[in-house]
């Protein structure tokens, strides 16, 4: 860490909890957007300082104030009874002059991710069940609006998900444009599958919470001493919006499907025995899944991601949104 790096961390950490100096301040990987540092604190505790980039730094239309989403994210999820870290602190990038941060309680464990190789198929289970009920309960949390929460203009929320949602798919088709990002069919074609899923998105009568990147990267999970794996809590909710509950399914597995997953299906439906997975839920998880590969198609260029990793994100998400176009096809005729 650079003494700048330190000086900063320490002033925000101060500025949260008063005069304290942390033993440590470790710059935590895997992130894509934020960055964030594990500072460790007399007495063993352990938390999270999460800071954006400068404002003015290149992002898409939908990357306003994100970790002012996760602030929200985290206090609806806890209330609902999902375990998420606890917000002590957060400040956009005006009150702080420079950036966004926030600061967190840190989740003690390992991603279920990281851990794949050490879980057994009966854990796995187990821990697939939890996240689902998890899940259910998120999208019990009914918001006032749909769309994304943080202001932005254009705007992308409204009082329906029709609308909403076909802002948001604009939005992403304005950043391909703006940041020269060829995309895998002609853009008209894409900015017309709103209306073209009007009925089936108008299913939607409730604007959930929905984390929407909720991959097994972001889920927290630690081994007891006896052995079991048990699931700590969700993390990283800065991508949350308030829609389609379906459209959780998507973060879940965003190269994959979800829904074929018959354990976290249970854990669901243990919560919410509703969840409806019919020929019109199929089409908006088609339609889902398109929106998440243009962001992960498109997000590339602000980002600067890696030549090979650009180049693997260009050939998969043309196979994704080919694919799933197929499946609106077949669907709708």
């Amino acid at each position: 860490m650079t003494e700048a790096s330190r000086e900063m961390v320490v002033r925000r950490l101060r500025r949260a909890l008063g005069p304290v100096e942390p033993l440590s301040a470790t710059r935590l990987s895997g992130g894509w957007y934020n960055s964030a540092w594990l500072l460790e604190l007399a007495g063993g505790r352990r938390l999270v300082l999460k800071s954006a980039p400068p404002a003015d730094a290149p992002a898409l239309s939908h990357e306003c104030g994100l970790l002012g989403t996760e602030r929200v994210f985290h206090r609806l999820a806890g209330e609902a009874g999902v375990p998420v870290p606890t917000v002590l602190h957060h400040e956009s990038a005006a009150e702080d002059g420079v950036s966004e941060w926030l600061l967190l309680e840190y989740l003690d464990g390992t991603t279920m991710d990281a851990a794949r190789d050490r879980i057994a198929p009966g854990a796995r289970a187990a821990l697939r069940r939890g996240l689902g009920a998890a899940v259910a309960r998120i999208a019990g949390v009914t918001g006032t609006e749909y769309g994304y929460p943080q202001p932005t203009a254009p705007p992308l929320g409204a009082s329906d998900w029709p609308t909403a949602f076909a802002r948001m798919l604009g939005a992403v088709l304005a950043d391909a444009e703006r940041f020269g990002v060829a995309l895998p069919v002609p853009p008209d074609r894409l900015a017309g599958l709103p209306a073209r899923c009007a009925a089936q998105l108008a299913e939607v009568k409730r604007p959930a919470l929905v984390h929407f990147d909720a991959w097994e990267g972001n889920v927290v999970v630690r081994r007891r001493p006896s052995g079991a794996w048990e699931l700590v809590g969700l993390i990283d909710g800065e991508r949350a919006f308030f829609g389609d509950p379906l459209a959780e399914l998507v973060g879940l597995d965003p190269l994959g499907a979800a829904e074929h997953d018959a354990d976290l299906i249970a854990g669901y439906r243990s919560v919410d025995p509703d969840l409806t997975l019919d020929e019109a839920a199929s089409a908006r998880l088609a339609l889902y899944r398109v929106y998440l590969a243009l962001i992960m198609r498109v997000e590339a260029a602000p980002r600067g991601y890696g030549a090979d990793h650009r180049a693997w994100l260009t050939s998969w998400s043309e196979t994704r949104v080919t694919d799933q176009l197929a499946v609106l096809d077949r669907l709708l005729g």
